[in-house]
């Protein structure tokens, strides 16, 4: 089978395209015709080697990319009750989409509704889900709520304000230039702003909540932000903390927390939010759903295949200034 592949850590150059045996499923597992994968900065991050030590994702070379994917079932292994060859799945942080056939564990596949295109799947399931636990688990964001998402123009920062928005919430909103401002505003957002210098945005924020801050931050871009995040956040607010687009923060005292207002913070990661196959079935019968009645937009924005891979990698790194738009790899017919 056609597939891209790893065997040590580094740039576009270490990306290798040719012929893999087609793996064979083990007790557990399904063997899955891809027919779309979804490319994440995750896929860059991997090839990076920025999890050759995490235990949260354990990816070790050799590494078959893409760690998001539908397609349809070819065979089960052993054990594997639930899920039979036809099947239409999708799934997520499980490595090996960046080629013609995968194996994924059964407790890692979600369930494609018939009249939900398979590329739609493969694009909005690792972005969905995360949204998702972030909003729901983590941030509980009900009515009348306050929260702020910051790079909301971006890929999971879109579904946090629909998302939002559909729980009930105001939401105040940040980007980086006046076109992803717009994205945000069509989006659900109901006050946008600039980051500003030196966290300029804190004072549009306590302007619009009156002084008191947001129940809730939610905070991908990471050391330009974090500090200024929890003045932005209310007294015993929650910060949220699930990316660092910035850079890390690493001198981080936690009497900071107490001194901006006995704030709590958390920086979550979506393996630990979908512990079974229920749970992710869940999550995506959520994102599917909204998607289906019109309750969530998420707009593609370029499609490869799997020749022109490394055009996909340059493409979501130029991109990521223009909001982290959906990318597609497509492997197969749909």
């Amino acid at each position: 089978m056609k597939a891209i592949w790893i065997e040590r850590y580094g740039g576009p150059e270490v990306l290798r395209r040719g012929e893999l045996p087609v793996p064979r499923p083990g007790p557990g597992e399904v063997l899955v015709e891809v027919r779309h994968a979804g490319v994440n900065f995750m896929d860059v991050h991997t090839r990076q080697g920025k999890y050759a030590d995490s235990r949260t994702y354990p990816v070790r070379l050799p590494c078959t990319l893409g760690m998001e994917g539908a397609g349809v079932v070819c065979e089960t292994g052993p054990g594997v009750a639930g899920v039979r060859p036809g099947d239409r799945v999708a799934w997520c942080i499980v490595w090996g989409s960046y080629a013609e056939y995968a194996v994924v564990p059964a407790a890692r596949l979600a369930r494609v509704p018939d009249a939900l295109p398979l590329e739609m799947a493969a694009a909005t399931l690792f972005h969905g889900c995360t949204a998702h636990y972030l909003l729901h688990d983590v941030g509980r964001i009900g009515p009348g709520m306050q929260c702020l998402v910051h790079a909301a123009s971006g890929g999971i920062g879109q579904i946090l304000v629909q998302l939002a928005k559909r729980a009930g919430a105001t939401v105040l909103a940040t980007t980086s230039s006046a076109q992803k401002a717009e994205v945000a505003r069509a989006h659900g957002a109901d006050h946008v702003f600039g980051y500003g210098e030196a966290g300029g945005f804190v004072d549009d924020v306590l302007r619009v909540t009156q002084g008191a801050g947001c129940d809730v931050v939610f905070d991908a871009v990471g050391a330009s932000t974090l500090r200024h995040s929890f003045r932005a956040t209310r007294r015993s607010g929650l910060v949220v903390n699930y990316g660092a687009v910035s850079g890390a923060v690493r001198d981080l005292d936690p009497l900071e927390l107490g001194e901006a207002g006995s704030l709590f913070l958390t920086r979550p990661r979506l393996a630990d939010h979908l512990p079974d196959a229920a749970t992710l079935q869940r999550r995506a019968d959520a994102i599917f759903g909204a998607l289906l009645d019109g309750g969530l937009c998420v707009t593609i924005g370029t499609r490869h295949t799997l020749d022109d891979v490394e055009q996909a990698h340059a493409a979501l790194q130029a991109r990521r200034s223009l909001g982290k738009p959906m990318l597609c790899v497509r492997a197969g017919p749909d």
